[in-house]
């Protein structure tokens, strides 16, 4: 066993704080330092990366004592982290999470994973049993609230799921779409699906996932139609998608970045209520409303505590994971639940005909590629 294993199982057996850094110091890095600082007991953040030099100097300025770095293989070297938080664009996923791995570090990396299934299970590839692990920050699915959704409908308190909508429908202008990586295949792996929709539709799959044992609540089909309405970018900027799931239950999907009112919306008519999520860029208790069937009595609508969704929130099972050395949340076949979605709804989005969960595979060209590398040349 080499010396830094040993040193990590032993800081573990004895309770030690994690050593947590960051690769990428642009604006979603601060979400993590929020979150690790609402974990300070357990974490302690060291240091942070940046090929912007300035910008990791600003960022680690605001940190107790975290050591600004250039690039992340001397992060690694230097500061044998426990967990690095991995906030880069998403071409970048795979090989810094690949070297965060290899390190014996895990991983906690931003949506999306990355631009392909074919990278996802690449990354998975470089796990160990036991750890490290990566996990994906799809923090829209924490919180109490929607742990006590999974609950009822797991107890059939909501019945069945019937009928299902996603939406989101955001707005982005042309200074968004000018930083170079955005709208493009080859750097973010696709539109508003992709890069602002992937959490809803993760959070829409992760609740009917949950439903009452016997039954079948994965997604089963697929239909869809891409557009590119608005906006100078290879990627579509709206899109829709019929869903049929294996309960039988039906799902519209709406993802779109040309919406002014903006909103963040999921909505679940089960036999028994109707359950309805509506928020932006987060939720708590009172985002969420439930309307019972005229029939239905003694539905407890509210959690037991109010844990809003949050990086902080999503944080924590992370952690109790790598304290206890099994899987996280987020990772594995868990994570990859929504990716194959988010290639099945463009595969069925440029070929016109219905996709089946389970039928993108090595071969497949959306495989490899969002928008399907031998569509693409055609």
């Amino acid at each position: 066993m080499s010396s830094e294993l040993v040193r990590r199982e032993s800081g573990l057996a004895h309770g030690r704080r994690l050593r947590v850094a960051v690769v990428g110091t642009g604006a979603i890095a601060d979400s993590h330092r929020a979150a690790y600082l609402a974990h300070r007991d357990e974490v302690d953040l060291v240091a942070a990366a940046d090929v912007d030099e300035a910008r990791a100097l600003a960022f680690c300025a605001t940190t107790a004592h975290a050591k600004p770095y250039r690039d992340l293989d001397s992060l690694l070297v230097e500061q044998e982290p426990d967990l690095v938080s991995i906030c880069t664009p998403p071409g970048l996923h795979v090989e810094q999470t690949k070297r965060v791995l290899e390190s014996g570090a895990w991983a906690w990396c931003e949506k999306p994973p990355c631009r392909s299934l074919a990278e996802y299970d690449e990354m998975i590839s470089a796990e160990r049993d036991g750890g490290p692990y990566v996990s994906f920050v799809y923090q829209q699915r924490s919180g109490s609230a929607v742990a006590h959704f999974r609950d009822l409908l797991a107890q059939g308190a909501l019945g069945r799921p019937l009928v299902a909508h996603c939406q989101t429908t955001w707005y982005r202008d042309a200074a968004y779409y000018a930083v170079p990586w955005r709208g493009r295949w080859a750097t973010e792996g696709g539109g508003p699906a992709m890069g602002h929709g992937i959490h809803q539709m993760d959070l829409l799959l992760h609740l009917l996932a949950g439903d009452a044992e016997g039954s079948d609540g994965e997604w089963a089909e697929v239909q869809a139609m891409t557009a590119r309405l608005v906006h100078d970018v290879e990627t579509e900027d709206v899109s829709t998608a019929l869903v049929r799931f294996g309960s039988g239950a039906l799902a519209t999907v709406v993802n779109s970045v040309l919406s002014p009112d903006e909103v963040s919306r999921i909505r679940i008519d089960c036999e028994r209520a109707t359950v309805e999520l509506t928020h932006l860029y987060g939720h708590v208790a009172e985002n969420w409303r439930y309307t019972p069937a005229p029939h239905a009595t003694g539905i407890e609508t509210e959690p037991a505590e109010d844990v809003g969704s949050s990086h902080a929130a999503a944080l924590k099972p992370v952690l109790d994971a790598y304290r206890a050395g099994r899987r996280p949340p987020c990772g594995g076949p868990d994570g990859r639940r929504v990716l194959e979605f988010v290639a099945a709804l463009y595969k069925a989005a440029f070929t016109g005909q219905s996709v089946r969960r389970g039928e993108i595979g090595p071969g497949d060209p959306f495989y490899r590629d969002m928008a399907g590398a031998e569509v693409k040349a055609r």
